[in-house]
Order: C-alpha cells, then structure tokens, then sequence
C-alpha cells in the first residue's frame, strides 16, 4: 500500500487535550468542530462541515469504490457533581489523561483520525476512506450521524470508535422505550364505583415482569424489559384512578426487530402502548464480514455490546471498537490511558490494513 503517512501519537494526545479544553455538550459542539476543521486543514485534507459535524474523503477517492466510515463523535455528558478535578483541564497524571471525554469517546475520535490521515495519501485502497467526527450522540440526537448521512458518499461498511478496549462489539442492544397507558372509570375511593385503572396496569405490569422472549442472542442475551416510572392523574387519596400510565424500558438484542417486539406486547397486554421512538434499533455485523475477520487474525475477541451508540442509526454494517474502557463512560474524573491511544492507533491501522 503507497503513500502512507507516519502521524506521531503525540499530535493525537496534544489535539485531544485541546478537545477536553473546550466545552462540547451535546448541541454545543460549534467550538470543538472548529478545532477539529482546523487540524485537519493544516494537515492538507479538505473537510466539509455539515451543522456541528465535520467530515473527509481521502485524497485519492474514487466513485467506483465502495466506502468504508470512520467515525466517532466530540460531543460529551455533563460532568457529574462527584469530579473531584477540573473536567476540562487535560492533566496528565501516571500515564493517565484526565479530562471530561477523554474516554468517550475522545480517544477513539482521535485515533481514528489519525488513522484517516495514515492512508489519506494512499493510492491504491480497495475502499474510500471517510472520516466524521458527529455530534449529539450522547442524547442520540437527530442533528449528529443520522442527519449527516443524507450529505455522505454511499457507506457500504464502517467502523464506530467506542471505548471497547480494543475487543470487537460485533452486535449492539436497541433501545425501546414504552409508554403504556392503562384505562379505567374515576370513582369514589369510598363506594364500590368505577374500575380501578392502577389495578389493570398492576396485572401488564406483572406480565412485563415476567414474560420471556424466545429468541436468546449467544452474543446479548435475552431480550430484556423494565418497568421504571408509573402514574396516575390523581392527586386526591378518594379517588379511584381512571387512567395510570408507566414506562417500560426494552432491551432488544439482535434477534428481533422493534416491529416484531411490539406485536408480542400487543397481543399480550390490554393496556395501550406506544413507542416514544423506532429509531435507536439493535445491530449487528457477520463474523464474516472482512472487518471482523481481520480482528479475529489480529486476536481481538468480540462480544455483544449492552450498550447503545450511534451505531443504531446507521442502515449498514459496523465494527464498534476503540481505545479506552466503556467502564470509564461518565463516571467522575473521567481518564483514558496515553498508552491505550497509541495502542489504539497502531491496532486499527493493523486491522485496516487487511481490509483496504
């Protein structure tokens, strides 16, 4: 493979720090953009932006290949209250980078632009490269990924920078969020009147609680429901309630599709349910798949992911893996290790390798 280019580590460590450095909440990711924009330009590549998503193609892109996604996202949580140090000061302690998104997902977006710059010279790739740093997929926001996908060239297969320690995420859990409302007749509390709806939601409840889906994923498990609010519209004790409401949070694995997980529920409960979104859907790629195959040769092991990351709203097949501990993912004092950045770039530029 021609014309690759050396990028020092270092440059990545002293670029992520300038990211910890500037705020980039979700929604507020304008500065960080720009930083990255600039990077990228003095290194010669050509970006496009698109609202607070920056994008590139590799120097020698040809229509007539297939393209392969890098991407991983600049914006970050809120910092919790528990941080006993200075979230956006990047300090460098035992080999430790501290700062707020260092771990997720600073360090997989670092390396992986490092990579992008790695091949951006080479002619001779079997696939376009494409790299994008998007925004808002801490909130699973429609203005990152899923919005900048209309803009991109056509995607055939990608990689997701997570924090997997490098290991293989080759299937991801969808997220179903239910709002069940179960109906009944107001009465006095006193009197045998009405039809108690809070007593109609306890038995769906209990069904929720209790039901198994038949399909058991080797590589996430079983499907998995939780009710985790409810509520009726009274305030006063004497009243029977004529509607309760309650949410259940679903866990999909690979297994099913949405469409198939709410005709189950349908057809098992009286109460009325309704999907707040269909959007952040379970995912997985083959074991097949080249990527896959070359972290298996390279000894990366995989597993299901129980965690949901933009990977959900992309209609192609995707590796999620990255440098770093999904453990670290918004806790206090967030840290990536230095040596886990470079580790990092060297095993996607291993991994890659067989691929393009």
């Amino acid at each position: 493979m021609n014309d690759q280019q050396y990028i020092p580590a270092s440059q990545a460590v002293t670029l992520l720090q300038q990211l910890i450095a500037t705020p980039s909440f979700s929604k507020e990711e304008a500065e960080t953009a720009v930083i990255l924009e600039t990077f990228l330009q003095q290194k010669g590549v050509k970006t496009r932006r698109y609202l607070n998503n920056v994008w590139a193609v590799n120097k020698h892109f040809d229509e007539a290949k297939p393209c392969l996604l890098l991407n991983s996202h600049h914006d970050t949580v809120k910092p919790n209250k528990a941080y006993t140090l200075d979230p956006f000061a990047p300090t460098i302690t035992d080999g430790k980078l501290y700062g707020l998104g260092s771990n997720d997902a600073g360090g997989c977006l670092v390396s992986l632009l490092m990579v992008f710059l790695h091949f951006y010279e080479a002619t001779d790739l079997k696939y376009n490269l494409v790299f994008a740093a998007t925004a808002e997929e801490e909130i699973s926001g429609k203005n990152g990924i899923e919005v900048l996908l209309s803009q991109l060239p056509k995607i055939e297969c990608g990689i997701v920078g997570e924090p997997t320690l490098m290991q293989m995420a080759i299937a991801e859990r969808g997220l179903l969020v239910l709002d069940v409302t179960a109906t009944g007749k107001a009465g006095h509390a006193a009197r045998e009147e009405g039809e108690n709806a809070l007593y109609k939601a306890l038995a769906d409840i209990e069904w929720f609680r209790n039901f198994a889906f038949e399909k058991v994923s080797p590589l996430l498990g079983k499907v998995k429901m939780s009710v985790t609010v409810i509520e009726t519209e009274n305030k006063a004790h004497n009243v029977v309630p004529s509607s309760c409401r309650f949410v259940v949070d679903v866990r999909v694995n690979e297994l099913y599709t949405f469409e198939e997980v709410l005709t189950i529920i349908q057809a098992n409960v009286k109460s009325d349910v309704v999907p707040r979104s269909l959007r952040m859907r379970s995912t997985s790629i083959s074991l097949d798949h080249p990527l896959v195959q070359s972290g298996i040769q390279l000894g990366r092991s995989y597993y299901g992911s129980p965690t949901t990351s933009d990977k959900a709203l992309m209609p192609f097949q995707t590796l999620k893996m990255g440098p770093g501990d999904s453990a670290r993912s918004h806790t206090a004092d967030e840290y990536i290790f230095v040596d886990e950045i470079q580790q990092g770039i060297d095993m996607y530029i291993q991994l890659l390798k067989q691929v393009l």
